[in-house]
C-alpha cells in the first residue's frame, strides 16, 4: 500500500497546539485489546495504559434462589394497580443476592470494576520551553503524533497500537544526533509493585476479588527500552535513556483473565505470553521503527478505508483549525459539514481500537480509562449502552467487531438459565440491566432500575443483526441455541395484563424511569412497558425466521407465532404520543434521558413513516415533548430517531447538539456534549455516544430496514439529507441483504448510486433512490427492483444528470 494511498484517506485529523491537561484532552489509541490515551506534555508525558481485561471482582453466584416464590405476590400487587407495593417487594424479594454492582462503585465486591493498567511516564531532563507544538490523532491510521521545537531542536513522538504484534510502541526522535535525553517510569498508584532491569520495566499486581476465598486477577506489563545510539541504565524503578538519536519503546501487556468469555485470553500463562508478545520485535538496538510504524498505519488504514465519508463546504482554513476550537464555533452557529465527518471517523477509530475478534467487547468507556473506579463500573448496561457501542459496526462496515459481543452473550446463557429459573421458575435464560466479565445475570439491587428482564432480548437482536448484514448461514447455527433460548424464557415470563387480555412482560421497568399513579405516588416496577413489548415482537420474529431457514423446531415455532398474535401492541395515547406504559400514567420526568419506548423506530424496525404512518407521527410528538436536551448518548439515540422519521433538519439540529462543547471556557460543563477530544460527555465519558452518533450520520445517509412488516430490506438512499450537507459522497457503506453502497450527491440531489452484491449468491436488491433513474422505472412507491449477481457492481445515475 502507498503513502499517496494513506494520504487520500486523511478525511482530517483531531489536534491541539497543547498538552492535555485531563483525559478528556487526550487522543486515544488502540489495537482492539490494548490501549492507551495519550498526554503529550512536554518535559514530563503522561500516557494512561489500558487491557481491556483489567477486571477486579471474580465469578459469583448472585442469585436468590427463591425469589420465583415473590412472583405471584409482586404480579397481584400490579394487577391491582398497586405498583408501589410491587415495588416494595421487589426491593425485598426480587433483587440480586449480595452487593451487586455496588451501587455503581464495585470495584472491591465480587461484581468488580474495569480499571486502568497504568501510567508510563517519561521525563525529559533539561527540556526546555516548547514553541511550534502541535499533538494530533489521525483516526485514519490510529497513530498519535506530538511535535515541538524546544531550543533549535524538532522533537516527534509517534504512539501507536499495533495489531500484528499486539503491542503497544512509541518512536522518540529528534533533528540532531545524541540529543535525546528521557528517563522511563511505569506506574500504579495501587496494587502493584513495578522494577527495572537491564534495559525493561517490568510491573505486576493483583486486583481484589470480592470474595475472601478466591484469588483476584493477577496482571503485569513489561516495557522494553530500545535506544538508537546513546547509553541505558536501569536505575531501581527507571530506566535512563542519555545521548540517543532515537527511542524506540515496546509495551506487552496481560492479565490472568479465564472466565466465562471465551476468547485469545491467556489466562495462568500470562507472563509467558508477554514474553512471546515481546518476541515479536526483535531484541535489537537497531529495530526499524519506522518499518514497525507502517506496518501499524497500513493495517488500521486498510480496515478504516472500508468507508470514505467526505462533506463538501468546509473551507481549508476552517478544517485546519484546532478540534476544540471548531467546535466552539460550530457551537456558535459556524458551518462546518467536515467536523460531522471526523466525528463519524473517530467513532470507527473508536470501536476498531477498543475491541476485536477474540478480546472483549467495548464497555461503558470503550477501552479507555484512568480510574480505579470508573464510573458505573465501567460495566456492560444492557437496557441500550452496551448494544449502542455496537451500532455503527455492521453500516460502517466494522463487522468484525461484532463478534466479541456474541460471544458475551453466548457467556451469560448458563449462568442466565440459572437465573431464569431462581426468579421465574422459567425455561431459557436471562439478562437483566447490567453485566460484567464474570457471567453477571441477575437483577440489580434496586427496583427502580434493576428489574428490567429485557436485557438478553436486546442482545439477541445483535446476533440476528449480524446475520441480516452478511448473509452468513453459519451464523444461524451459532445463534440459534441463544435466540431460541431467549426466546423460551420470554414466551415463560409474559403474563395477561389485567385490562386487556394481551400479554405482557410480568415484573419490569421502561428502563430507569418512573411513572406517576392518578393517586400521586410513583413507582418504577410495572407491567409490560412499550421497549418490552417491542423486544418481545422483534425476537419472536427473528426465532421464527431462524427456525424456518434452519428447518428446526416446528412447533416451537408454532407457539412463538401464537404468542405473537397476542402480544399487547404499540399503542398511541390520548395526547398523540406512544405510550411509555400500557396505563396513561403521569410523568415525573417528562424529559427523561431514555426514550426506550420507541425503541420500535431505532434500532427497530416496527415504526415506519410509510408502514406505520400513524405510530410515526405519535413517535415525532413523543420526540417533541421528550426535548432535544439530555445526557450525550441520550442525544445521540435521537439523531437516529429524527432520521428514522426521515426529518434530516430536526437530526443535525441534534448533532449539533451533540457537538456542544464541555469542558472549553464559556459553555455548560454540567450538560451533555462533546469533550476536546471529541469523547461523548454523558457527562462524565461514556462512550456509547460516539458510537450512536456514527451509527446516526450513517442513517442520514442510508437506511436498509423493511419498510412493513414481511417485507424484505429496502435500501433508501439519503433519507435524512440535511440543507447542511448538500453536497457530499460515501463509499462502503453496508446494508442489509449482503450489499455495500457507494453515493454521490449535489445540490440535495442524488446524483449516481452504486450498489454491490458482497454475497456468493444472486440477490435481488430493492432500492428507493428518490429520484429518478436512468434506465430503470420505480413502482408506485418509488421502489426499483434490481437483479445483481456474486460480486456484481451496479451502477445507477439520476435521470439527467
Amino acid at each position: 500500500m502507498s503513502g499517496a494511498w494513506l494520504l487520500a484517506l486523511a478525511g482530517g485529523v483531531l489536534w491541539s497546539p497543547q498538552p492535555a491537561q485531563h483525559f478528556t484532552q487526550s487522543y486515544p489509541v488502540g489495537n482492539g485489546r490494548l490501549g492507551a490515551l495519550v498526554f503529550g506534555g512536554v518535559a514530563r508525558e503522561r500516557i494512561v495504559l489500558n487491557e481491556s481485561s483489567m477486571w477486579s471482582g471474580s465469578v459469583e453466584n448472585p442469585d436468590r434462589p427463591d425469589a420465583h416464590k415473590a412472583l405471584p405476590g409482586i404480579l397481584a400487587a400490579l394487577r391491582a394497580g398497586d405498583n408501589p407495593r410491587a415495588e416494595e417487594l421487589v426491593n425485598a424479594h426480587f433483587t440480586c443476592a449480595g452487593r451487586g454492582s455496588g451501587h455503581g462503585s464495585g470495584k472491591s465486591v465480587p461484581f468488580g470494576c474495569y480499571q486502568t493498567l497504568g501510567d508510563l511516564e517519561l521525563e525529559f531532563p533539561g527540556l526546555g520551553e516548547a514553541r511550534e507544538y502541535r499533538r494530533e490523532l489521525d483516526p485514519r491510521t490510529g497513530v498519535v503524533t506530538t511535535r515541538f521545537l524546544a531550543g533549535e531542536r524538532t522533537h516527534v513522538r509517534e504512539v501507536f497500537a499495533d495489531r500484528h504484534s499486539d503491542l503497544l510502541l512509541l518512536r522518540l526522535r529528534t533533528d540532531a544526533p545524541g540529543a535525546l535525553d528521557v528517563d522511563v517510569r511505569l506506574s500504579r498508584r495501587e496494587r502493584a509493585q513495578s522494577q527495572a532491569h537491564g534495559g525493561e520495566l517490568r510491573m505486576e499486581g493483583r486486583l481484589e476479588s470480592g470474595q475472601e476465598d478466591v484469588a483476584g486477577l493477577e496482571w503485569g506489563a513489561t516495557l522494553r527500552c530500545r535506544p538508537l545510539g546513546g547509553t541505558l541504565v536501569a536505575e531501581q524503578d527507571r530506566l535512563q535513556v542519555r545521548g540517543a538519536d532515537e527511542l524506540l519503546l515496546v509495551l506487552a501487556a496481560r492479565t490472568s483473565y479465564s472466565g466465562p468469555v471465551r476468547g485469545d485470553f491467556a489466562g495462568a500463562r500470562w507472563r509467558s505470553a508477554i514474553e512471546q508478545d515481546l518476541a515479536r520485535v526483535p531484541d535489537s538496538r537497531g529495530i526499524d521503527a519506522r518499518t514497525l510504524l507502517a506496518q501499524s498505519r497500513i493495517a488500521h488504514a486498510q480496515a478504516m478505508g472500508r468507508v470514505q465519508l467526505e462533506l463538501a463546504g468546509t473551507p481549508e482554513e476552517r478544517a485546519a483549525l484546532p478540534t476544540a476550537q471548531r467546535l466552539a464555533d460550530f457551537a456558535r452557529g459556524t458551518p462546518d459539514p467536515a467536523l460531522a465527518v471526523l466525528l463519524y471517523d473517530y467513532g470507527r477509530h473508536l470501536l476498531l481500537s477498543s475491541t476485536r475478534p477474540g478480546a472483549l467487547p467495548p464497555n461503558l468507556q470503550g477501552l479507555w480509562a484512568e480510574e480505579y473506579q470508573t464510573p458505573w463500573n465501567g460495566d456492560y448496561h444492557l437496557n441500550i449502552n452496551v448494544q449502542m457501542n455496537h451500532w455503527p459496526a455492521e453500516t460502517a462496515a466494522l463487522p468484525e467487531c461484532h463478534e466479541p459481543l456474541a460471544r458475551l452473550v453466548e457467556a451469560l446463557v448458563e449462568p442466565g438459565s440459572r437465573t431464569a429459573r431462581a426468579y421465574y421458575d422459567a425455561p431459557g435464560w436471562v439478562a437483566h440491566v447490567i453485566t460484567n466479565v464474570w457471567g453477571f445475570t441477575a437483577p440489580g439491587e434496586h427496583a427502580g432500575w434493576g428489574s428490567t428482564n429485557t436485557g438478553g432480548a436486546w442482545l439477541a437482536r445483535h446476533l440476528h443483526e449480524a446475520w441480516e448484514f452478511s448473509q452468513d448461514n453459519a451464523l444461524l447455527e451459532r445463534n440459534w441455541p441463544v435466540l431460541k433460548g431467549a426466546s423460551e424464557f420470554m414466551l415463560a415470563a409474559l403474563v395477561e395484563d389485567p385490562v386487556s387480555g394481551r400479554l405482557v412482560t410480568g415484573v419490569s421497568n421502561s428502563p430507569e424511569n418512573a411513572l406517576r399513579l392518578p393517586d400521586g405516588r410513583t413507582a418504577h416496577t410495572c407491567m409490560g412497558p412499550a421497549m418490552d413489548q417491542s423486544l418481545c415482537r422483534e425476537l419472536f420474529r427473528n426465532t421464527i425466521l431462524v427456525s424456518e431457514r434452519l428447518g428446526v423446531d416446528e412447533l416451537f415455532r408454532a407457539r412463538l407465532r401464537e404468542a405473537l398474535a397476542r402480544l399487547a401492541p404499540l399503542r398511541i395515547g390520548s395526547d398523540g404520543r406512544v405510550m411509555e406504559w400500557q396505563q396513561e400514567y403521569g410523568e415525573p420526568e417528562p424529559q427523561h434521558r431514555h426514550v426506550s419506548h420507541l425503541y420500535g423506530l431505532y434500532p427497530g424496525e416496527q415504526i415506519t413513516p410509510r408502514g406505520t404512518p400513524e405510530l410515526a407521527a405519535a413517535a415525532r410528538a413523543t420526540l417533541e415533548a421528550r426535548g432535544d436536551g439530555g445526557t450525550g448518548w441520550s442525544m445521540a439515540w435521537k439523531i437516529a430517531f429524527w432520521a428514522r422519521l426521515h426529518d434530516g433538519e430536526r437530526a443535525h439540529r441534534l448533532l449539533r447538539q451533540f457537538l456542544h462543547p464541555v469542558g472549553q471556557p464559556g459553555f455548560d460543563a454540567g450538560r451533555g456534549g462533546t469533550y476536546p477530544n471529541l469523547f461523548c460527555a454523558h457527562p462524565p465519558f461514556q462512550i456509547d455516544g460516539n458510537f450512536g452518533a456514527t451509527a446516526a450520520i450513517g442513517e442520514m445517509l442510508l437506511q436498509s430496514h423493511p419498510e412493513r412488516e414481511g417485507e424484505p430490506p429496502l435500501i433508501a438512499c439519503l433519507p435524512a439529507l440535511p440543507g447542511a450537507w448538500p453536497s457530499g459522497s460515501v463509499r462502503g457503506l453496508r446494508a442489509r441483504g449482503g450489499l455495500a453502497v457507494d453515493m454521490q450527491w449535489g445540490q440535495s440531489r442524488l446524483e449516481w448510486v452504486a450498489l454491490i452484491n458482497k454475497q456468493s449468491q444472486p440477490v435481488r436488491a430493492r432500492l428507493r433512490a428518490g429520484v429518478e433513474l436512468e434506465g430503470h422505472e420505480a413502482d408506485a412507491a418509488g421502489i426499483v427492483e434490481l437483479p445483481l449477481e456474486p460480486g456484481q457492481r451496479m451502477v445507477l445515475r439520476r435521470r439527467g444528470s
